[in-house]
């Protein structure tokens, strides 16, 4: 079993860093808030007071933080990982972050003798709960190999995508793709709505027909229609607005750089910025459905 350094204890680190220990590992928790770090230690974690002591002797570092900026700072600054790793590490960024930043970090690790991997994730609370996440893997096929081990305890899907940066490129072209399909599946229902459909009824009917998409699967953005979902439980929980909203501001900039045409991720990136003008940015991106309606 391995020691694993575990940074950012949010909706999706938390239960992460939970499926670690339940594998067995040892792990040793850090976050800025204080709340976080406790409810893991409860759960059998070491608590770290700082940096520096969260990575003694640890043999993998595992960063899972909400932007570009939290991991430059978390590796980079006077305090930062970096300047307290005392032995060869494997390090494995699972932020979603643009790829610049990622093969920053990336040759950041490789000059101070680590191997580094960016790992962003797919599948959301419910999968990081459930240790069903999908990774996404960027960097050498020696240090895929080696965090495979330890990421298979989180997740039940691994890919390794290509070189340094290429799993952070992967993950924003799916949650943009994610992003038009939510946007179009709530339209669609809403239209069937205002008709005098029942959504249920339509849901069904787009299940079994060419419209059928992950979002009516297993993430129906109507309220009522699917259980244990964010739309039957006030849009709470899941995956937030304005994190969907950083994800497609990724893949614009990507696409900017790229040259490449996204007529369809652009006109989504400005749904969401809209709809998170309604004092929605905190509610799961499926609140988009009520963009359209209008009990909204």
């Amino acid at each position: 079993m391995m020691h694993i350094a575990f940074f950012g204890l949010g909706n999706m680190g938390s239960p992460m860093a939970a499926n670690l220990l339940k594998a067995g590992h040892e792990v040793t928790v850090y976050d800025l808030v204080p709340a976080a770090v406790e409810k893991l230690t409860m759960q059998g974690a070491n608590g770290a007071d700082n940096v520096a002591d969260a990575v003694t002797d640890a043999d993998v570092v595992i960063s899972m933080l909400p932007a570009a900026s939290h991991v430059k700072a978390l590796y980079f600054n006077d305090d930062g990982i970096f300047s307290h790793l005392n032995k060869s590490t494997l390090i494995i960024d699972c932020s979603t972050i643009d790829a610049q930043t990622a093969k920053q970090v990336g040759d950041g690790a490789e000059k101070a003798g680590h191997a580094f991997i960016d790992a962003p994730v797919s599948g959301g609370v419910a999968g990081a709960t459930a240790g069903t996440l999908t990774f996404i893997m960027g960097g050498e096929t020696n240090a895929v190999e080696q965090a495979k081990a330890i990421l298979s305890a989180m997740g039940a899907n691994l890919f390794h995508a290509g070189p340094m940066g290429a799993g952070q490129i992967a993950k924003i072209c799916n949650n943009m793709l994610l992003a038009v399909l939510m946007a179009g599946t709530s339209e669609a229902l809403q239209l069937a709505i205002d008709n005098g459909l029942d959504p249920k009824v339509m849901s069904d009917i787009m299940l079994q027909s060419s419209g059928c998409n992950w979002t009516l699967q297993k993430y129906n953005p109507c309220p009522g229609v699917m259980d244990n979902v964010p739309s039957s439980n006030g849009y709470q929980g899941g995956f937030m607005v304005q994190l969907m909203n950083k994800d497609l501001s990724l893949a614009m900039d990507t696409s900017a750089a790229s040259g490449s045409a996204t007529p369809m991720g652009a006109a989504a990136q400005q749904l969401y910025r809209l709809h998170q003008r309604n004092d929605t940015a905190t509610q799961d991106f499926s609140s988009i459905f009520n963009f359209y309606s209008r009990n909204s």
